[in-house]
């Protein structure tokens, strides 16, 4: 085993990476931009080394930092997390060479899966449905644009070949949107990742997003931790994840689950990765990507089965085998997991950088929080807005939604907006309580959870006026201390108001 391990990256995932390792005996350490030199991550491991400016592309997107940094720590392996350098083979193939062991998949699976053409070819000669679509990056203009999606059918999602976060993806119902689209498409997956290869599929209409948790070893053995449904997004980011999924019986799981396993296993996958499918609402699953890389929504894995995928993933490294086999694994329960974001939804979901003054994070039964953040931080612009994650496990989804929502009532942060409310007023959503989500939820039912901001802004003011004129009227009534009924009433309303008032404005 290691003796220590650089973790390279931030917030809620570095912390929760640093508490596993050092249970397993394992010395964290880490890195930090001059924005994160204070952060809660830099104080929860042994040491850290600075690597630049604030921007991620001057700091944790530099591979040749986080090598050098992993050498002057005496790091034998580096954890990458998730986002920044996970999924890049630059920084495989420079740990292979500067003798440091990379906690995730080698270089060809993740060169492999990397590129969703690529990956999507490679699922489809070992087996897993695929979506149809154009068979690789369109090379040419608009002419080869319109002859692809001749061939794939409307209605179409373009797709940015090397990408992810939704960035460089245009959904197109018609030819006559197609070339403008293609262009936005282009444009964004350019400015995002350097590359404006885009590719079509066909778009299924009203789809769940469920994705297969895999874990393979260096010894050729594979299993899958069931499902988590992501099919709450917003902007095609995931907001709340379950399992299991409303939507997927054991019959179907075990099908899902054993395609997983065969794909990874076709390209020589180690370590835990996620193989993302499309549901359609007749049962058929198809292939969308392969997350290289732990997933931000494994906690609810974690909670239904009761193992610590950042544990198994460091054994895995460290050359060990998995020790078990798919009849060793067995769910129970249900959990959700809401995102807390620095952000305002009635602005369209716009960050809200800035310091948070008031910080309180729920407890109980059944409640996990992984956060990257405490009371008095500053929540830099310069990085995604996530600042925390609220998992609850129960026995039954009912129940795992009741206290789900108990844990976002106890969630107080101040100082900046969050999408708290938002998330509450969607786990209290008749649609999801039936199960009866896809991955358009959001957008489609957008007016009923978050109220346009002038709305906002007219409920407070008409509630600080209603509160402004029941106070007059008791300091005209009742100079002191309230005596009659009367005053008492006038007091009680007041305070009624000054309630509803409060809540608003946390709101």
């Amino acid at each position: 085993m290691f003796k220590r391990v650089l973790i390279a990256n931030r917030g809620e995932i570095a912390v929760r990476i640093a508490r596993t390792l050092r249970e397993m005996g394992v010395s964290p350490v880490t890195v930090c931009s001059d924005a994160d030199r204070h952060a809660l991550h830099v104080r929860m491991c042994d040491a850290a080394v600075e690597i630049g400016p604030a921007p991620s592309r001057e700091s944790y997107l530099v591979t040749q930092k986080i090598i050098d940094a992993a050498k002057k720590l005496s790091a034998e392996a580096i954890h990458p997390g998730y986002g920044f350098l996970s999924e890049k083979p630059e920084l495989a193939a420079a740990c292979k060479k500067a003798g440091i062991v990379l906690i995730g998949p080698p270089e060809e699976a993740i060169v492999a899966m990397g590129s969703k053409t690529s990956a999507r070819a490679l699922m489809k000669k070992a087996g897993v449905p695929v979506v149809p679509g154009s068979d690789g990056a369109i090379i040419g203009g608009d002419v080869e644009i319109q002859m692809a999606a001749k061939k794939v059918g409307f209605p179409i999602m373009i797709k940015a070949v090397n990408g992810g976060g939704g960035k460089g993806m245009r959904l197109v119902r018609s030819d006559d949107e197609l070339l403008s689209a293609a262009r936005m498409a282009r444009g964004e997956a350019k400015s995002a990742f350097n590359d404006d290869a885009i590719y079509l599929e066909r778009f299924i209409e009203r789809p769940r997003h469920v994705e297969i948790q895999v874990f393979c070893d260096g010894h050729g053995n594979g299993v899958y931790f069931g499902e988590r449904d992501c099919s709450l997004q917003r902007r095609n980011q995931k907001i709340i994840e379950e399992s299991p999924s409303t939507a997927v019986d054991g019959k179907l799981r075990a099908k899902m689950g054993e395609v997983a396993v065969k794909g990874a296993l076709s390209v020589g996958y180690v370590g835990a990765g996620t193989m993302e499918f499309l549901l359609d609402p007749h049962g058929n699953f198809y292939f969308l990507e392969m997350n290289t890389r732990l997933q931000v929504e494994h906690p609810v894995t974690e909670a239904i089965f009761g193992v610590d995928l950042v544990r198994e993933q460091v054994r895995i490294a460290a050359g060990e085998k998995l020790g078990y086999t798919q009849q060793d694994i067995t769910g129970r329960g249900h959990a959700i997991e809401v995102r807390i974001y620095a952000e305002d939804p009635a602005q369209g979901f716009m960050p809200s950088p800035g310091t948070i003054t008031h910080l309180q994070f729920p407890a109980g039964p059944g409640v996990r929080v992984d956060a990257g953040v405490t009371a008095h931080a500053e929540v830099p612009m310069f990085y995604d807005p996530m600042i925390a994650k609220i998992t609850c496990w129960a026995q039954t989804r009912e129940h795992a939604i009741a206290r789900a929502r108990r844990a976002l009532e106890e969630t107080k942060v101040g100082g900046i907006k969050t999408n708290i409310a938002y998330l509450d007023a969607l786990l209290a959503h008749d649609g999801f309580h039936k199960g009866d989500v896809h991955t358009g939820f959001i957008p489609e039912h957008h007016d009923t959870l978050a109220p346009p901001p002038a709305e906002i802004e007219i409920e407070r003011a008409v509630l600080a006026a209603v509160l402004h004129r029941e106070l007059d009227d008791h300091a005209s009534s009742a100079p002191s201390a309230p005596s009659t009924t009367n005053d008492v009433g006038a007091w009680q309303r007041a305070g009624r108001h000054a309630g509803l008032l409060r809540g608003f404005f946390q709101r």
